[in-house]
């Protein structure tokens, strides 16, 4: 199965999905749709209270529940309840909610647009940029962040080649790139920012965009450079990036 995590945009508000490619299903995140169909400050409690009732109630609902890792606001990736389209529709039709109709106008909506990514995958870009629109951010921010992406992809591929493997030992590296032209651990830079689970860098400004490019592009030079296998090695080539 080919894992597939990613962020879409509803009102605003960040929902982690994944794309199942061998069910060809989409699975959200329930926590974030809890949190946005009920404006609940902790959703995790009303999630435990509806899931108490719903089984009390005899619903199946509960079984078609899946545990997905997705990263938290600590940069680290958690088992997270998650519902696939039909059981997310299942869902909301439990939560009184304004927002009900318009949400399930936008599953409709996303289940779309991932048929015309498979058919043309620069569509996914498009609905990157769109995405970031939504967020307000600027076209010239919009083309640093896609840049930097590429960036970090190219230096991610060279750690797969390498012997980096583990989402953990992916963090750990980053971790390391990061404090060195920061100063700052990713989750400082985070909390700076009263991020949680957003993505840090789509909440960078122009220059942090920039500067951890140039960081990410500078480590992987060192890393070809010197050659380096393995997280220590990688790790080293990443503590010299500002030297």
């Amino acid at each position: 199965m080919k894992e597939e995590n990613s962020i879409r945009i509803f009102d605003e508000k960040q929902v982690r999905t994944h794309w199942n490619e061998e069910e060809e299903k989409w699975y959200f995140s329930v926590i974030d749709v809890v949190a946005i169909l009920t404006g609940s400050s902790v959703p995790k409690r009303y999630w435990s209270d509806l899931k108490k009732k719903l089984t009390n109630e005899g619903s199946q609902l509960y079984e078609e529940i899946v545990q997905l890792k997705f990263k938290a606001s600590d940069n680290k990736k958690y088992a997270t309840d998650c519902l696939n389209t039909q059981g997310l529709l299942r869902l909301i039709q439990s939560i009184p909610s304004p927002k009900a109709e318009p949400f399930k106008q936008w599953l409709a909506k996303v289940g779309y647009e991932r048929m015309q990514e498979i058919s043309d995958p620069e569509q996914s870009l498009d609905r990157a940029r769109e995405n970031w629109k939504q967020l307000g951010r600027s076209e010239k921010w919009i083309q640093q962040r896609m840049s930097g992406q590429e960036t970090r992809n190219k230096l991610t591929d060279y750690w797969k080649e390498n012997g980096v493997e583990k989402s953990d030992e992916f963090a750990f590296l980053t971790n390391i790139i990061h404090r060195e032209w920061t100063g700052l651990t990713v989750k400082r830079h985070k909390d700076l920012k009263s991020l949680k689970t957003q993505n840090l860098r789509d909440h960078m400004s122009e220059a942090e965009l920039i500067f951890t490019a140039l960081a990410e592009l500078s480590t992987r030079q060192i890393a070809e450079a010197e050659e380096a296998t393995g997280i220590q090695q990688n790790a080293i080539a990443g503590k010299n990036v500002v030297k």
